[in-house]
């Protein structure tokens, strides 16, 4: 008997072997690239992929290849492929958001295969409850990313400088972000009420790093997804730089928009040409 569907010989079905927890749980204000802010994320490794011994010799690497799903696009959010065609070009917002390209020559989301590659920082590979926990910094991933692979990353074959870079040879221009007042003692607020223990960010993520008998799986991540700190607001204000907003309202001003960052949301609008300002910090 012939198979119903033989375009299927063209998929190749890989394993989740883990998530990625992160303070950020919506696309919006995510960085579009990797390293473009020093955020701190884990990715949490599924059985039977988190035994320590596959991860033996990783922790010689200092940056690792992350190989991931964008699971919130519109083919692939709630495991739930409501399209199947194939988009040829895309849009990318470091060209306004207007002029079209080719799929295959940009980073868009919006791809056949649905997935993602990216270098990170890799700060610890962190054994929790007889578990794989890998500290990583600068990922360009959301929350609950699935992880479908982890190499390390070799710099005599992975760098490389006689390149050209096309429509991106360099990194996006930064605006200035700023903040109220009133946004600012929110958020202070908000830190304090959280606890001593977010008086001081350093502090409290080499507590959560130390191993200690205490530290279990769901509260290391919980640290890194949930609890406000200080020094967070350097890193909000590093994703907010970047420019989160549509490349089409990026001239609006007084428009207020809203970043999930942990439990908060931030507002901030443009308030003059390059200059970006939050003006408020409320719990979810």
């Amino acid at each position: 008997m012939l198979d119903e569907n033989p375009l299927l010989d063209n998929y190749h079905q890989a394993p989740v072997i883990g998530y990625h927890r992160a303070p950020l749980s919506q696309k919006f204000g995510a960085p579009r690239q990797p390293n473009l802010v020093a955020l701190t994320s884990v990715i949490e490794m599924l059985a039977p992929y988190d035994t320590p011994a596959a991860f033996d010799g990783l922790d010689k690497f200092s940056h690792i290849w992350v190989s991931w799903q964008f699971h919130h696009n519109y083919r692939y959010k709630n495991n739930n492929e409501t399209s199947s065609g194939f988009r040829a070009q895309v849009r990318p917002p470091r060209l306004g958001g207007n002029q079209k390209i080719g799929v295959f020559a940009s980073r868009s989301m919006y791809r056949p295969s649905g997935l993602g590659l990216s270098v990170v920082k890799l700060e610890q590979v962190k054994i929790v409850q007889g578990r794989v926990l890998l500290i990583i910094k600068g990922a360009d991933m959301i929350d609950s990313t699935p992880i479908i692979d982890i190499k390390p990353y070799v710099a005599y074959s992975d760098a490389l400088t006689q390149i050209k870079n096309g429509f991106a040879p360099t990194a996006p221009e930064l605006l200035n972000v700023t903040v109220t007042d009133v946004a600012n003692e929110q958020f202070m607020m908000l830190v304090s009420a959280g606890g001593p223990s977010n008086a001081n960010n350093d502090t409290s993520i080499k507590d959560a790093n130390t191993g200690l008998s205490n530290t279990t799986v769901a509260s290391t991540i919980h640290r890194i997804q949930n609890q406000l700190v200080a020094s967070d607001m350097s890193i909000i204000k590093a994703l907010i730089a970047q420019d989160p907003r549509p490349a089409y309202r990026r001239t609006e001003i007084a428009m207020p928009f809203v970043m999930r960052y942990k439990s908060v949301d931030v507002s901030f609008q443009l308030i003059e040409s390059g200059q970006l300002q939050i003006i408020a910090v409320v719990t979810v």
